[in-house]
């Protein structure tokens, strides 16, 4: 019961790696606000397929959905507004919200940097901003107002063939990460990323039964015995947002079976 009494939010916890955190969170006694444009996963396995918050309650934990458009100013506002109104303040923020697309430059086109751009990286950016405006006003718990995690990506830190506009976005994220701690830190707000390599999240139809093209790629570039599940993911953010998390600020962690080593 890491973080019990604590109130948490994830974006993008619909799917994927935010459903995995939204659960780790509520099996560590948070009450976890689920934020994601849709309630339904847009994709899951067939013996997983209920609402995350349905999925946490039935699990013992607390839960809420409310429906977000991270792009939009209002929208996160209301987020993060109805959660302080209801628990009384917000101790972990969780941007998990994205859209992926793999293209080279001449593939992408104008609206679709524009989308990439808009969830990814102005969606952490105003998540960030309405989480940090709220955790000024917190009272300290120990030394700490408030824990904000990201999710960037290796991608972010590396030049993938045929990923530009989505590596961009993640590069942008991990950098605003770095800035926020460093603006942020003397005001007991920690801010740190989980950057993940390859992750079968099963929010792709094809991804449950390994039958996407990269994967081959991807094994041969894990040192690791196998690809990423959204379970180890959940497990590096659980660490960053828990008090055993005490003097690291500003950081990166890769979450990628060795990847980034090799």
């Amino acid at each position: 019961m890491r973080l019990e009494n604590r109130t948490a939010i994830v974006t993008g916890a619909a799917s994927g790696i935010g459903r995995a955190i939204a659960r780790r969170f509520a099996k560590e006694g948070a009450s976890v606000i689920v934020s994601d444009i849709v309630e339904a996963p847009i994709w899951a396995p067939s013996n997983d397929d209920l609402p995350t918050t349905e999925t946490i309650e039935n699990e013992g934990g607390k839960a809420e959905f409310v429906q977000t458009d991270v792009s939009s100013w209002n929208s996160v506002d209301a987020l993060v507004s109805g959660a302080v109104d209801k628990y009384g303040r917000l101790d972990v923020m969780v941007n998990s919200a994205a859209v992926f697309e793999a293209a080279n430059i001449l593939e992408t086109t104008e609206e679709d940097w524009d989308t990439l751009m808009d969830v990814n990286l102005r969606g952490q950016f105003l998540c960030c901003k309405r989480a940090i405006m709220q955790m000024m006003e917190q009272e300290l718990i120990d030394e700490v107002r408030g824990r904000i995690i990201n999710l960037s990506s290796q991608h972010g830190m590396i030049g993938p063939p045929d990923y530009l506009a989505y590596a961009v976005s993640k590069a942008g994220v991990a950098q605003m990460t770095r800035q926020l701690a460093v603006d942020y830190a003397r005001h007991g707000i920690m801010v740190n990323a989980v950057a993940p390599g390859r992750i079968i999240t099963g929010t792709h139809p094809g991804e449950p039964d390994m039958t996407d093209p990269d994967l081959p790629y991807s094994r041969s570039r894990t040192p690791f015995p196998r690809l990423g599940r959204p379970e180890d993911i959940a497990g590096a953010a659980l660490y960053l947002a828990s008090d055993d998390c005490t003097y690291v600020s500003g950081h990166n962690l890769l979450v990628d079976g060795g990847w980034m080593a090799y």
